[in-house]
């Protein structure tokens, strides 16, 4: 290669990638194993975090049952750690009301709103799509399951 020729672009080093608005003065980047947006970043995308940004984006404030109902498969245990971790990150407000028995609240906060803006359409096209997916798959198991037996 010559020095004129620049080295492949990999994994966090792309120099089009985009940065979010702000991320390279902030020196964040998800793609370096030790970066704190790394860690932000996996929390949030777990399937119950973003299953709940899109529960409370369509149907508004909801309590833990609500959610729970509104969530299928997700245990207590789950939905509590996940609902804490997005109340910590700021993306939701958990209000508690002073009633017999106390009523909590779970809403968006305004960057959860943002970030569930994001991630609504990408459940839209995932079930727009899981028809083409799940085939791909099928065709993948059987072509493999094929020359595993060679």
């Amino acid at each position: 290669m010559t020095t004129e020729e620049a080295a492949p672009a990999r994994a966090g080093q792309c120099e089009d990638r985009p940065t979010g608005g702000g991320a390279a003065e902030q020196g964040y980047d998800v793609f370096a194993q030790v970066c704190p947006s790394r860690a932000v970043f996996a929390e949030l995308a777990d399937k119950w975090s973003l299953l709940i940004l899109m529960s409370l984006a369509a149907c508004g404030p909801q309590r833990f049952s609500e959610l729970q109902r509104g969530i299928g498969g997700v245990s207590r245990k789950m939905l509590t750690q996940s609902l804490r971790n997005l109340e910590r990150s700021g993306l939701l407000l958990r209000t508690v009301y002073p009633e017999t028995p106390p009523r909590v609240v779970y809403d968006l906060l305004p960057l959860g709103r943002e970030l569930a803006e994001l991630v609504t359409p990408l459940g839209r096209w995932t079930e727009h799509r899981a028809d083409r997916m799940l085939a791909a798959r099928g065709e993948f198991d059987a072509a493999h399951a094929a020359h595993a037996g060679e």
